[in-house]
């Protein structure tokens, strides 16, 4: 291991940590200035410019033939950016979750990943299986785009002042200032993750560890971290629904739009493994609709359910290190995950929804 793959890896880090600012500050300011919300940005320009790394990732895969790391890297980002984005961002501060996307993109979220696990039963997602979900990408997109100019600047306004101030004088300079922030964001973002991922894969093959399971950790956190970086630090600026939808926004560009392109521009398609079909894929669509009563219980991410998605984070990657390892306490391990920790997760969130839709009823008839 030598010392310019750390080099790339810490240049990477920093070159993600400036992009995330960058694009998170143009992404909002510009959402101000026309009066689109900002969950719509994040949504949208914000998701789709984080998720440019998993799309050069996944078709450069495709077309050298590790299509267990063009896999790898979609499903283990969007586990990644649920369960520790989500989870990190709710910690640093509670996330207001929006009506919108309780009603519309965390349901298409959890329809888009079964979609996924449906297309690969048959251990392939083919050709025309990539090109029906990326034709579903460019449908969503074109319905967030048509959604936005339905709403009204006003209501717009109305709904996200808190965040963002009243609306600035949209002069040509500040287009353009806004825009370059945007796009530095991005390439810095797009450069970073590569350095990032070329140099943490170099690591994790010294160690000998297979594509499935570089793909799966070291390609998907690597490719996940602009997501990060623009969550965590919209967190912190205030931009709740940027941060929020980011993830969203992302999971979904994620399968409708790399996955689906990978999938066809690649002649045989994405092959899917017999363990990504075991384990990798369901968790993926375990976690998508865990975020749903989540979400709704409150319209909040607290901070404990923060800690819950971490906590689940490091038990899926402590599994997938004992499953590589072939370690003797995976059993062990996988019995207590399994029969304990999820029981107790589920009957939890059946408890919280149970009591939301209560006092949500009682609030109705309070009227």
């Amino acid at each position: 291991m030598s010392i310019a793959v750390l080099a790339f890896l810490l240049a990477g880090l920093v070159l993600l940590v400036l992009g995330a600012e960058a694009l998170v500050r143009g992404a909002s300011r510009l959402a101000t200035l026309v009066g689109i919300s900002p969950l719509i940005i994040g949504l949208t320009v914000v998701a789709y410019g984080t998720s440019a790394p998993e799309m050069s990732v996944s078709i450069i895969a495709s077309f050298s033939g590790r299509a267990d790391i063009a896999l790898g890297n979609v499903v283990g980002s969007n586990i990644f950016n649920v369960l520790l984005i989500l989870g990190l961002s709710s910690i640093i501060a509670p996330l207001v979750v929006s009506q919108q996307l309780i009603r519309l993109d965390v349901p298409i979220m959890i329809g888009v990943s079964i979609l996924t696990l449906f297309f690969g039963l048959d251990g392939t997602i083919n050709r025309s299986d990539g090109v029906v979900l990326f034709i579903g990408g460019i449908v969503y997109t074109g319905f967030l785009l048509y959604q936005s100019q339905r709403q009204s600047v006003d209501a717009a306004l109305d709904e996200y002042s808190g965040e963002n101030g009243q609306p600035q004088t949209a002069s040509l300079q500040q287009w353009l200032i806004n825009l370059g922030f945007i796009a530095v964001g991005l390439v810095a973002l797009v450069v970073g993750s590569r350095w990032l991922v070329n140099s943490a894969t170099a690591i994790a093959q010294a160690f000998g560890l297979s594509e499935l399971i570089i793909g799966l950790t070291i390609v998907a956190a690597g490719t996940s971290l602009p997501e990060l970086a623009t969550s965590a630090i919209a967190s912190l600026r205030g931009e709740r629904d940027i941060a929020v939808g980011n993830v969203v926004g992302s999971n979904i560009f994620n399968l409708l739009a790399v996955l689906g392109l990978s999938s066809a521009i690649s002649p045989d398609g994405v092959n899917v493994s017999a363990a990504a079909l075991r384990f990798d894929l369901p968790v993926m669509v375990a976690v998508a609709i865990a975020c749903l009563p989540i979400f709704f219980t409150g319209n909040l991410i607290s901070r404990w359910e923060g800690f819950v998605f971490i906590g689940y984070y490091l038990a899926y990657t402590t599994y997938l290190i004992l499953d590589a390892t072939n370690h003797a306490s995976l059993p062990i391990f996988s019995s207590v995950l399994l029969l304990f920790a999820i029981p107790l997760t589920v009957i939890t969130l059946v408890i919280f929804t149970i009591r939301a839709l209560r006092a949500r009823q009682h609030k109705a008839k309070s009227r």
